[in-house]
């Protein structure tokens, strides 16, 4: 299985680069297409970041229900294709609305972020699940080391360069997938698709069944909330506060990324076996909250690159709480539990780059009451502090943790 699983940990790292390759671009870009100010890019950012994530949260439990019923592996190989293709779309697009479009359809080859962690679940022994999680935590990490670096060198040779890249990663990876992916799907796992369960109010319903898993999903749907402030505002923020440009807000996500890549493909396993799963969900939330917060008030560009890894120290939350979710659902029902986690995923991406967005514009507009560029990241710790409250009082998390 080293193959695929290394085709696997590429396909989200590649997510991953998408992601980070046009983050330094993203504000010179909408300016150039759109015009007007600053402002006025951060706001049309979180337009077609919300698009983006509407599309996860529909097709999510749909692309999760597919790979339950016709496996992994041509989930997976199809929506690197479309991938590739859209990436050219945007890089050709001329307007705003063909963006839109571009995001749009990304959105949906996006949700088989789900089928990969579902394929990771599939390899998994149940006392391995939450470390496994990891690495396609640290993949994701890897790519943001990559993408926001790359990213940042290609816009020298204009905006469009990062978007060839992302189509040309895309359609190679694709390629390797034809001939390395094995499907682990087999007739004694895979289960009929089925339209009431594969929309993301339907997936919620089946697995509200399960004891506990509601307070859980409401943790992981705020954790997501709170940490989309990263992709939502932090280009914006750099460029505000410390007046950075592309390169250099680059170099930035790129540090949070080694720090992220560290942590969850490596510092997860020592964690995990001293606090337990629950035990490492505590601790990442009150790393976050002070991350957070300390983002939040910060006015020197150093000070902020030092901050970066305290952030990235909270990087555990997620495996740890898919570690718990996993192990309290059915070998069938994998899929549908990741396709449900990128729905909870897309809405608070929804959520978070319009509000967090929107924060952002409120307090650097013209005439805003306090100019504070870090007051999303203000927001960001309120929130944290209202998950880990609904997480410890889940007697899920302590029963799965226990058994």
């Amino acid at each position: 299985m080293r193959l695929p699983l290394v085709f696997i940990m590429i396909t989200v790292v590649i997510d991953a680069m998408g992601i980070g390759l046009i983050m330094p671009v993203m504000p010179d870009l909408l300016t150039e297409v759109q015009g007007g100010s600053l402002a006025n890019a951060a706001i049309w950012g979180g337009v077609l970041s919300t698009s983006f994530a509407v599309m996860q949260f529909l097709f999510g439990p749909v692309i999760g229900g597919l790979s339950d019923r016709f496996g992994r592996r041509p989930v997976l190989l199809v929506s690197l294709v479309v991938m590739a293709a859209d990436y050219i779309v945007m890089a050709v697009a001329g307007s705003i609305w063909l963006l839109l479009v571009g995001r749009i359809v990304g959105g949906i080859t996006a949700a088989t972020h789900s089928t990969a962690n579902a394929y990771i679940a599939d390899i998994s022994k149940p006392e391995d699940k939450a470390a496994n999680f990891g690495l396609i935590g640290a993949a994701f990490g890897i790519g943001f080391v990559l993408g926001p670096i790359v990213g940042g060198l290609l816009a020298e040779f204009g905006t469009r360069a990062p978007f060839y890249a992302a189509a040309a990663l895309a359609a190679l990876n694709a390629a390797f997938g034809y001939f390395v992916l094995k499907e682990t799907v087999t007739d004694k796992i895979r289960r009929p698709f089925r339209w009431a369960r594969a929309n993301p109010f339907g997936a919620f319903k089946a697995l509200g069944q399960f004891p506990g898993i509601r307070k859980l999903l409401f943790v992981y749907f705020i954790y997501q909330v709170a940490f989309g402030v990263y992709p939502a505002i932090w280009s914006y923020f750099g460029k505000a506060r410390f007046d950075w440009d592309p390169a250099m807000i680059g170099l930035s996500l790129a540090l949070f990324g080694i720090m992220l890549a560290i942590v969850q493909g490596g510092l997860i396993r020592p964690i995990l076996r001293i606090f337990g799963e629950r035990g490492t969900v505590i601790y990442g939330h009150i790393f976050d909250v002070m991350a957070f917060t300390a983002l939040a008030f910060v006015t020197s560009g150093t000070l902020t690159l030092i901050l970066i890894p305290l952030a990235s120290i909270a990087g555990v939350i997620t495996p740890a709480l898919q570690g718990i979710m996993s192990k309290a659902v059915g070998d069938d029902q994998q899929g549908e539990l990741q396709g449900a986690l990128t729905s909870a995923s897309a809405v608070a991406m929804i959520l978070s780059y319009s509000v967090m967005s929107g924060t952002f514009a409120f307090f650097t507009r013209d005439g805003a009451p306090v100019y504070m560029p870090g007051a999303p990241f203000l927001l960001s710790a309120v929130l944290m502090v209202l998950a880990l409250i609904v997480f410890m009082r889940s007697n899920m998390a302590r029963r799965v943790t226990d058994d």
